[in-house]
């Protein structure tokens, strides 16, 4: 029998899966702990200095001369990081996604070539072990250095985590899987703010935020390699017994089951070449070129963007992370249905998201209403978490299992472009208050319109090799994906 007719025998997901995945799911709050951790550690208390002095002429004359009005333990407040020192906080952050980035080129190709399981408990071994030396950093210098390091261990450490919850369980399960991982992830920035309220000591904070990940790598341990990946490196006795344990612990009778070689899964058939597919193959070249584009600025710009509002810090941030909950239903029921599928769901949730930041631009700074630019961002931030859900959850589907981990770490290498640029972007209302809004704006219209170019995965098959994406079956399906292509060029041209 073929994989997919494997899980049906062992169950799509089954007592034991849910058990695996919910492991998996949960790690998400620690995940999103550590992505949060710089705009409450980094607040900017009030401060003032002294007036009646001359004008200070070095650091130590200004830490002299400073006082902050207001009882907050941060960076910012321990190594003085005000006025020229400033852009220190928004480095910090800038350096955890370019970390993120550095982690996705490595980890999802290596977790392609070496298998899902060992990549991913060692990078979440060293993101606990970096988060600690966060917590007990000595100077700044130290601190960014952690950051950035977590960073890498948490978005190659997240980019397998995510794929496992999908390879773990049937294909029909996917966006299922998928969703409740980004899901929990908002209720994590959640949870964040509220440990953040009882815990007030930045370096506490730390600590505290970090500790669970301890629990997480036990619970994480006694976890299967992927069958999915075994079976795509052509290890199919190993690729059984990982699916007889499932049947055995889901109580299913699986006895004669009997896994045939994928079409490329034996190692003399296997294509070479790795990531180098991405470039070289056309229709993953596509794919990859419009992916790459994604709606990462838009998320971590409005999300990032919550403790620099005005109000209570900690209620914006937990609002930040509540509003993104009513997006997953509406992610689970659209994507699933035919008439909208997983291309035309994305790519509006995009547009609204990009619609309601340039919306921002039309109401006055005064507004004081519940119709202002905040309720506009969060609703933009609600549209763009459905679009971030659904870009994961498409993007594992449009690539093979052999290069799966690759493309989805090429595509949010892409994305965390944005994240390192997104804490910068709020500085940008010292030339417009608008002028946030209108970049991540832009950026969301121009995302979705070029997710239309994407062919649609609802009810398809998934390829486990390359020479699977060969077969019949799928050359029908990228014959009609580059005629819509070139449909899709010609209107434009027509347009100009």
């Amino acid at each position: 029998m073929d994989l997919e007719e494997a899980f049906q025998a062992v169950g799509e997901f089954g007592i034991q899966q849910k058990w695996m995945v919910t492991v998996l799911i949960l790690l998400q709050v620690y995940m999103a702990f550590q992505s949060m951790l710089i705009v409450l550690v980094g607040a900017v208390p009030e401060y003032h200095i002294e007036s009646s002095v001359s004008p200070i002429a070095s650091e130590e004359d200004l830490i002299k001369h400073v006082t902050f009005t207001e009882d907050i333990s941060s960076i910012v407040t321990e190594w003085f990081l005000i006025r020229h020192q400033s852009y220190k906080v928004s480095l910090a952050g800038s350096l955890f996604f370019a970390g993120v980035l550095v982690g996705n080129v490595l980890f999802g190709p290596l977790s392609d070539k070496i298998g899902r399981k060992p990549v991913f408990l060692a990078g979440l071994f060293f993101e606990v072990l970096f988060g600690y030396a966060t917590a007990f950093a000595p100077s700044y210098e130290v601190f960014a250095l952690s950051r950035l390091l977590v960073g890498m261990m948490n978005g190659g450490m997240a980019l397998v985590c995510f794929v496992l919850t999908q390879e773990y369980v049937g294909k029909a399960y996917w966006a299922l899987t998928g969703t409740l991982t980004n899901m929990t992830f908002a209720v994590g920035i959640a949870l964040f703010a509220v440990l953040g309220y009882f815990v007030r000591h930045w370096r506490t904070l730390a600590t505290a935020a970090n500790s669970p990940g301890v629990l997480f790598l036990l619970l994480s341990v006694p976890l299967p390699e992927s069958p999915r990946w075994l079976y795509s490196q052509g290890r199919i006795e190993q690729a059984e017994r990982v699916l007889l344990s499932l049947a055995q612990r889901n109580g299913r009778d699986a006895a004669l089951l009997s896994l045939k070689l994928a079409s490329g899964s034996a190692p003399s058939q296997r294509s070479a070449g790795g990531v180098l597919h991405l470039v070289t193959h056309p229709a993953l070249r596509r794919r990859t070129l419009v992916l790459m584009y994604a709606c990462s600025l838009v998320y971590y710009g409005l999300t990032l963007n919550a403790g620099g509002d005005t109000g209570n810090r900690y209620v914006t941030v937990a609002m930040y992370g509540l509003v993104e909950l009513p997006a997953y239903p509406l992610c689970i029921y659209f994507i699933n249905k035919q008439w909208a599928g997983r291309r035309k769901t994305m790519a509006s949730f995009l547009a609204l998201a990009g619609f309601s930041c340039l919306f921002t631009m039309l109401i006055p700074v005064q507004a004081g209403s519940w119709f202002s630019a905040t309720s506009l961002a969060l609703l933009g931030k609600l549209m763009v978490s459905a679009a971030f859900n659904i870009v994961y959850v498409y993007t594992s589907e449009l690539y093979p299992t052999i290069i799966r981990n690759a493309g989805l770490g090429v595509c949010s290498m892409s994305c965390r472009f944005g994240g390192i640029l997104a804490p910068f972007v709020p500085s940008m209302k010292a030339l417009h208050h608008s002028m946030p809004f209108m970049v991540f704006g832009l950026s969301g219209i121009s995302a979705g319109g070029l997710g239309l170019l994407l062919p649609e995965t609802l009810s398809k098959p998934i390829a486990e090799t390359l020479e699977e994406m060969h077969s019949p079956a799928y050359q029908r399906i990228l014959e009609r994906e580059v005629h819509l292509f070139e449909e899709d060029l010609s209107k434009h041209k027509e347009i100009q």
